[in-house]
């Protein structure tokens, strides 16, 4: 399949977040290489949530070997199937659990975070509230009845669940901004919504409800979300937590507990079918799962839960539906072809542009394992960051050879950085699971 040229726009953005360590928003497609098996079970687990059901997965990878990207490339199917994803990176700042604000801050982030297939790059929450009132209006007009009791009707399932009388209630007020022209009435609405009132004074002030987004209230709002957000007309929400080993470098015993209770909670809820029109995908190292001092197997409930398939660890296979799955090194095979879109990519899409011959794509290999042996395929974050690097140079200095410059790269196998993760299957393969 011929690769298509890429957009100069589209291109710098890809480059310039490789170079700067985090994962491109735009053009995944353009660099995504292999991980076929992972990225079919995934897909089935969007299906999943598409027809009602609840998915929980833990994405398992060391340091650099590509869970953030394998989450993009999730969320990006997600978006074509017209779900509505949310993404955030856990932070001090930001738990599931906790008592001072944390579980609300990363609910913020989240809702700051929020895209839908025609705002994939975020802050998508107006939108979605928009075109909910729209579908009111029209389903008003058609059967004459008012917008306030469509809005009602098509509420009255989130009224049954924690905090869903209040959330209609702010959707309702949305609508009376929006027909009365009162942005500030909006603002407050989208405000509350993103869980940006730290009191129920100001909030029952502005707008006449009891309750706020709080800690204690996080998973309960995202259920209530989902729910939303099918009455929208979107398919469902995929939730896509990062940094989760945040979790784990938690010192506090009983903070960190509660963390791993919120997990189990959310876990059972959607193994048990629980929650709806939900998927929940968490990232994070092997030793926030395996460590059985202060990982998610120190929590024996959620270590049963989470034990790899003993049968398929006896086969020497992998079990593609466990709730954790553990991501495969890269094949020798898929870094070549990982790094061909990198220079596909720095040329435009042009062949006749490319800065480097395939001969130099072997050698670089060949020097990154007698440099770091088979380090780089299981993390290829410094791999990548040396070679967008190397093609840098060349780019900016015609007049370099290559072969010069592939026996003078350092990379640091030890140093640790966020930087992308860059490897799963070829933009063909990966057209083949959209819409």
């Amino acid at each position: 399949m011929a690769k298509d040229k890429i957009r100069p726009k589209e291109r710098d953005s890809i480059i310039r977040s490789l170079k700067s360590g985090v994962t491109p928003k735009v053009g995944i497609r353009h660099i995504q290489v292999g991980r076929v098996n992972e990225i079919k079970s995934l897909y089935k687990d969007i299906e999943r949530v598409v027809s009602g059901g609840a998915v929980f997965r833990l994405i398992i990878g060391e340091y650099g070997s590509g869970k953030t990207f394998f989450l993009s490339v999730v969320k990006s199917i997600a978006l074509e199937m017209k779900m509505v994803t949310v993404s955030a990176d856990l932070s001090p700042d930001r738990r599931l659990h906790a008592s001072g604000g944390q579980a609300r801050h990363l609910y913020s982030e989240l809702m700051r975070n929020l895209a839908t297939r025609n705002k994939p790059e975020g802050n998508a929450i107006n939108s979605v509230v928009e075109r909910f009132i729209t579908l009111a209006r029209q389903e008003a007009d058609n059967h004459d009845k008012t917008v306030v009791s469509v809005i009602n009707e098509r509420l009255s399932q989130l009224t049954e669940l924690v905090g869903g009388y209040d959330f209609a209630k702010v959707i309702e007020a949305y609508w009376d901004g929006f027909e009365s022209g009162n942005d500030i009435l909006k603002a407050h609405a989208i405000r509350w919504l993103r869980a940006e009132y730290t009191t129920k004074t100001d909030a029952r002030r502005d707008l006449n409800v009891r309750t706020i987004i709080s800690d204690n209230s996080f998973y309960d709002s995202l259920k209530l979300l989902s729910l939303f957000v099918r009455q929208a007309g979107y398919a469902g929400l995929l939730v896509n937590l990062d940094e989760m080993v945040n979790l784990y470098k938690l010192n506090n015993t009983r903070a960190r507990v509660s963390n791993y209770e919120q997990i189990m909670r959310i876990l059972n809820d959607c193994l048990q079918g629980t929650a709806e029109y939900i998927g929940f995908l968490m990232g994070g190292t092997p030793e926030f799962l395996l460590d059985t001092r202060k990982g998610l197997y120190s929590y024996e409930a959620l270590q049963s839960r989470l034990a790899e398939n003993p049968f398929a660890q006896k086969a020497g296979v992998i079990d593609y539906s466990s709730p954790a799955l553990h991501l495969a090194n890269l094949t020798p095979e898929e870094l070549y072809l990982l790094l061909g879109n990198l220079r596909h990519v720095f040329a435009s899409g042009e062949q006749n542009n490319y800065l480097v011959p395939d001969k130099a794509l072997k050698s670089f290999l060949n020097h990154c394992s007698q440099k770091i042996g088979d380090a780089y395929f299981r993390t290829p974050r410094n791999t990548i960051k040396a070679f967008v690097d190397m093609l840098a140079v060349l780019e900016q200095n015609p007049g370099i050879n290559w072969h010069d410059l592939v026996e003078k790269i350092d990379i640091e196998e030890d140093k640790v950085s966020d930087m992308p993760e860059v490897e799963t299957m070829r933009e063909d393969e990966l057209a083949s699971f959209t819409i």
